[in-house]
């Protein structure tokens, strides 16, 4: 095998699923392969996963590309993203102890205020960050108080990606990117911040050590490449966390440059040339040394219609299972049915409480307007409406902080629905481009290439492989009738949030 007929992997785990990506050298599709895995939703607010299941599922993906035909003698290196802000617990022996909290779970809001009241200055002025029950520190403050026999437990500390790979190579590290998602991270100094760590419970030596994105962290082993398909010895690259890879891999690489990502959750991110912290959004380190990106996200975008389809189509699943369109198509085309401003309904896609811009873990989910005329495909387009505007919600923080989008790009799952994506453009009003294949797991395949010598650089990696799959320009027509449902949008938030205070425990 030569580099030129080589291939690079790039392994994402993301909120709902594990996807796999295959391209060449010069960044063409080989192949790829997703696969769902569970969340467990045992109490309201909670969100948890199995870390077994992220390796299942990783396996069952590239057991599915071998059968498209992928040949894995060629593969020159493997990268691993994953969604941040998890914490996989384990014992001495690096077995996890328990299910991995995720980062949509809600349970830790009193251990926020806490930390808001007594240490919100010092935590921001160290890591650039507001606590909210996303970050890992609040989480183990929860675990310290209602499991505390779990944090005495812990000897080691990885995330979602990182044990995933340490399940492939027996080494165990973390990128700076990633640690960064953890409030226990000096962004001045790059480094684990052990005043942070302190008031978690943690021991700061269970966390592992820090490296770079691109750095080779091993190699697969022998029993890793039996339930792979992967040759033993090929070159595994640390990787990062999949808000950085993605905008990364949709060639967002300049100042200005703007991600709305439609997955599982959904973001709105601006690459700037500096940090911006900011106290209602995130600040992260770019893939590309010396860039930042700023952060607004929605808790649920994509989770929002999966939930929809497992709660209403069950007769589309069917169809979906005779047919062999997918499920999603099926949606999408009867949404269509509806017109813009489905027939008066909103959706609120609160699910999972909100984050940006609210950071309210008692707002709920709500259809609202419906009539006995209402049709289920107008709750369909509602649904991808509602997410339109929570994202156009997102973008208004950004706004505030005076970084104004220059270039567009939209990605994420959501952006394979050309109805989805066509709301999206009118709700924003904006230019929008859809980049190929331009998702977390085709910018860690990137990343494997870097790491492996393919490429000089991140920047000469992504410049050479990318391409832009479609441009849309927004409908005058629609884009008026969304300017103004998002303003009724905004109002009806604001006359229910102070009812779901009161009734969520």
């Amino acid at each position: 095998m030569t580099m030129e007929n080589g291939i690079l992997l790039g392994i994402d785990f993301g909120t709902g699923g594990c996807k796999v990506t295959a391209i060449t050298v010069d960044g063409a599709l080989v192949e790829d392969a997703s696969v769902e895995y569970p969340t467990y939703f045992e109490h309201p607010g909670w969100s948890e996963q199995e870390p077994s299941d992220w390796y299942d599922a990783m396996c069952k993906a590239l057991a599915a590309i071998r059968a498209k035909g992928v040949d894995m003698t060629r593969v020159l290196s493997v990268a691993f993203d994953g969604s941040t802000h998890n914490a996989v617990l384990m014992d001495d022996a690096y077995r996890p102890i328990r299910r991995t909290i995720m980062w949509t779970d809600q349970r830790s809001s009193a251990e926020c205020a806490e930390l808001r009241e007594k240490h919100g200055d010092a935590i921001f002025k160290t890591a650039y960050q507001q606590p909210a029950p996303t970050w890992t520190l609040p989480q183990m403050m929860w675990l310290k108080r209602h499991e505390p026999d779990v944090l005495k437990a812990t000897k080691h500390v990885l995330f979602v990606k990182d044990y995933v790979r340490y399940l492939v190579t027996g080494t165990a590290q973390t990128d700076r990117i990633e640690a960064q998602g953890t409030l226990f991270f000096d962004m001045a100094r790059q480094q684990w911040s052990e005043p942070l760590v302190a008031l978690s419970g943690l021991d700061v030596k269970a966390l592992p050590e820090l490296v770079s994105p691109t750095d080779v962290t091993g190699h697969v082993t022998a029993s890793a490449a039996a339930d792979t398909g992967i040759p033993v010895g090929t070159p595994v690259v640390c990787g990062t966390s999949d808000s950085a890879v993605e905008d990364y891999g949709a060639g967002a690489i300049e100042p200005g440059d703007c991600i709305i990502k439609l997955a599982t959750a959904g973001n709105v991110n601006i690459m700037t040339a500096e940090p911006h912290p900011y106290k209602t959004t995130l600040t992260y380190s770019h893939v590309i040394d010396g860039m930042w990106y700023s952060v607004s996200a929605t808790n649920a975008a994509a989770l929002c219609q999966r939930w929809l389809r497992d709660l209403v189509c069950q007769d589309l699943k069917r169809e979906s299972s005779e047919t062999g369109v997918a499920t999603y198509e099926l949606m999408d085309r009867e949404a269509s049915q509806s017109p813009a401003g489905a027939n008066g309904i909103f959706f609120h896609p609160y699910l999972q409480g909100e984050r940006s811009p609210y950071w309210d873990p008692a707002l709920r989910a709500s259809f609202t307007g419906l009539s006995v005329a209402s049709r289920r495909c107008d709750m369909m387009r509602a649904l991808l409406e509602g997410v339109a505007f929570s994202l156009l919600d997102c973008h208004g923080s950004l706004r505030e902080m005076g970084l104004d989008a220059k270039r567009l790009f939209l990605i994420g799952g959501g952006a394979r629905s050309a109805l989805w994506s066509s709301i999206v453009c009118d709700a924003f009003n904006l230019p929008l481009q859809v980049p190929h294949p331009g998702d977390a797991s085709f910018g860690s395949a990137l990343l494997a290439g870097v790491g492996a010598g393919v490429f000089k650089n991140s920047r000469e990696a992504v410049q050479a492989c990318l391409h832009i799959k479609q441009s849309l320009t927004p409908s005058t027509e629609t884009a008026a009738i969304y300017a103004e449902r998002f303003q009724a949008y905004r109002r009806l938030h604001d006359a229910l949030a102070p009812i779901y205070a009161t009734l969520t425990p």
